[in-house]
C-alpha cells in the first residue's frame, strides 16, 4: 500500500468515527427509524415479539457504533449471539432476524452518511472507502447471530424431543392417571384428551435386525408415536377415524417381525394397561413368518400366555396322552385339530386344507378325542381342548 492510500485510509477511517460518535446523541431516533423499518416488512412476525424490538435495536446500534469506534471491545458480537440465542427461543424465523441485520446495516450506513455531509461534506468522498469495513462488521455481527440461532434451536429441539420421549414413556408405563401428565399429553403431544388410541409393540429379536421397513409418523391420517427399546419398538398410535383393521394393514407393509396390537382406548391415560394388553397379544405369535398379533382375535391364547402355570397344568391334564405317540402321528393329529378349529369346525374344509379325505379328518378327531378325554361335541369340553392346544404351541416356544 502506498503513502497516499494509507493516508487515505486513515482519513476515512478518523472521519467514519467522527460520525460515528456523533450518532451516539442520534441512538432513541435511530431505533424508532429501525423498529419501524423492521415492522414494516415482517407481517408475519410472531405476536409478543414487537415489545421488545425497540430495546433491541438502541442495544444493537450502540454496540455497533461502539464497534466503531474502537473494534478491540467487540461487545456487539457478544449481543449478537444473546439476541440469535433469545429469537430462537422466541420462535422468531431465522430469515426474518438476518433481515433485521440487513436493516440495521442501511440505517446504520445512511446515518453515518448523514451525520458525515452535514459536518464534513469535503470529506465525504473519503467516507466511500470505509464502507467495506462498516458492512464487513454486519455481517460478521449477523453470521454470529445466525450461529448462535441454530445452535439454540437445534438444543431447544432436542429439549423438545426429550420432552415427548418422557411423556409417551410416562404414558405407556401407565402413569396417566396424572392430571398433568394428560395436560402435557394434549398440549406437547396433540393428543386428544378423548380419542381412539392403539399401542403397538414390535419385536427385535436380534439388536442389529430392523423390526420395521422405515418408520412411520402418519399414514392415511393414523398417526404414531415412537419409542424405541432394545428388544421392541413400542407406538402410541391415535387413531383417528379409523380402526384396528386400517392399523393391522398399516402394520403389515412395514413391520419385519412379529407385532403385537392392543385393543381401542379412549383416553390418554389407559395407553399403559393397552401397552400390556398389546404386549400379551404379541406373545402369542408363533409363525416364522411376521404376524400382527390383535388381541380381540386372539384372546383364547392370549389367556393361556397369562397363565403360564395353570396353562401347563391344563396341557398336561388334557393332552399328556399324545406323548405317547410316534411325533409323526402326534404331530398329525395337531395339524388336523388346527385345520378343524380355523375352518369353523368343517371337516370337508379342513380336508381340502390338509389334502386327505374329510373321513381322514373324522378319524383323526376322534382319535384325539379318545387319547384327550375330551369331545368335540361338547362346548365345554371343546374349551379344553382349544385351550390346552394353544398351553401346548407355548410351551413349544419355551426354551429346552
Amino acid at each position: 500500500m502506498d503513502a497516499r492510500a494509507r493516508t487515505t485510509g486513515r482519513s476515512a477511517g478518523a472521519l467514519t468515527r467522527r460520525a460515528a460518535s456523533r450518532l451516539v446523541t442520534r441512538l432513541p431516533d435511530l431505533a424508532d427509524r429501525l423498529t419501524a423499518e423492521i415492522l414494516g416488512g415482517d407481517v408475519a412476525r410472531p405476536t409478543g415479539l414487537t415489545d421488545d424490538l425497540w430495546d433491541a435495536c438502541h442495544i444493537g446500534l450502540r454496540h455497533g457504533i461502539e464497534a466503531i469506534l474502537d473494534p478491540s471491545r467487540r461487545a456487539d458480537l457478544r449481543w449478537a449471539r444473546e439476541l440469535g440465542r433469545r429469537r430462537a427461543e422466541q420462535g422468531l424465523p431465522l430469515d426474518q432476524l438476518l433481515r433485521s441485520y440487513r436493516l440495521a446495516g442501511r440505517v446504520f450506513w445512511e446515518s453515518l452518511v448523514e451525520v458525515a455531509a452535514q459536518h464534513d461534506p469535503d470529506q465525504l468522498p473519503a467516507l466511500a472507502h470505509h464502507a467495506v469495513r462498516v458492512w464487513q462488521t454486519i455481517d460478521e455481527q449477523s453470521s454470529v447471530a445466525a450461529e448462535a440461532y441454530r445452535r439454540t434451536e437445534f438444543e431447544l429441539l432436542r429439549r423438545d424431543e426429550e420432552q415427548v420421549r418422557a411423556i409417551v414413556d410416562a404414558l405407556l408405563e401407565g402413569r396417566g392417571a396424572d392430571g398433568r401428565l394428560l395436560a402435557a399429553a394434549t398440549t406437547v403431544l396433540g393428543l386428544p384428551a378423548r380419542g381412539r388410541f392403539a399401542v403397538a409393540v414390535l419385536r427385535q429379536d436380534d439388536a442389529l435386525s430392523r423390526p420395521l421397513a422405515g418408520r412411520p409418523e402418519t399414514v392415511n391420517g393414523i398417526r404414531f408415536l415412537w419409542r424405541l427399546r432394545a428388544d421392541a419398538h413400542l407406538a402410541v398410535v391415535d387413531l383417528g377415524d379409523a380402526g384396528l383393521d386400517d392399523l393391522t394393514e398399516v402394520l403389515r407393509a412395514y413391520a419385519c417381525h412379529h407385532v403385537g396390537l392392543s385393543p381401542v382406548v379412549d383416553s390418554p391415560a389407559d395407553l399403559g394397561h393397552a401397552r400390556w394388553l398389546a404386549e400379551l397379544a404379541l406373545r402369542t405369535c408363533r409363525s416364522p413368518r411376521a404376524e400382527v398379533a390383535r388381541l380381540d382375535r386372539r384372546l383364547p391364547a392370549a389367556l393361556v400366555v397369562s397363565q403360564p402355570e395353570l396353562a401347563e397344568h391344563l396341557r398336561r391334564s388334557v393332552l399328556d396322552g399324545l406323548t405317547a405317540l410316534d411325533p409323526v402321528k402326534r404331530g398329525l393329529l395337531l395339524e388336523t385339530l388346527d385345520a378343524w378349529l380355523e375352518c369353523g369346525g368343517s371337516a370337508t374344509a379342513a380336508a381340502r386344507r390338509l389334502y386327505c379325505h374329510p373321513n381322514t379328518v373324522l378319524n383323526r378327531l376322534r382319535t384325539l378325542e379318545r387319547l384327550s378325554g375330551r369331545s368335540s361335541s361338547r362346548p365345554l369340553e371343546l374349551v379344553e381342548l382349544v385351550l390346552a392346544r394353544h398351553a401346548l404351541h407355548e410351551g413349544d416356544k419355551s426354551p429346552g
